[in-house]
């Protein structure tokens, strides 16, 4: 699984360091356009969701209930 972490350099040293780790292929810096652009078809999924919910509130679960079913599976 692969984490992504979003860090704000703030010494000299620190920049060295990333910059280090990027020739060694441990990291990969990205733009902030990048690590935050969200593709629209998740954008319109979570609208989508948001108004069934909505309209049939219902339906929701608490997270308790949400992950004792996890542990079912």
């Amino acid at each position: 699984m692969t984490t992504t972490y979003h860090i704000r350099i703030k010494k000299e040293y620190a920049a060295a360091v990333i910059e280090d780790l990027q020739k060694m292929d441990a990291v990969e810096l990205m733009n902030e356009e990048d690590a935050f652009d969200i593709p629209q078809w998740q954008k319109d999924e979570v609208r989508k969701r948001i108004e069934m919910y909505k309209n049939n509130p219902g339906q929701l679960i608490d997270e308790d209930t949400f992950f004792k079913m996890l542990d079912a599976e």
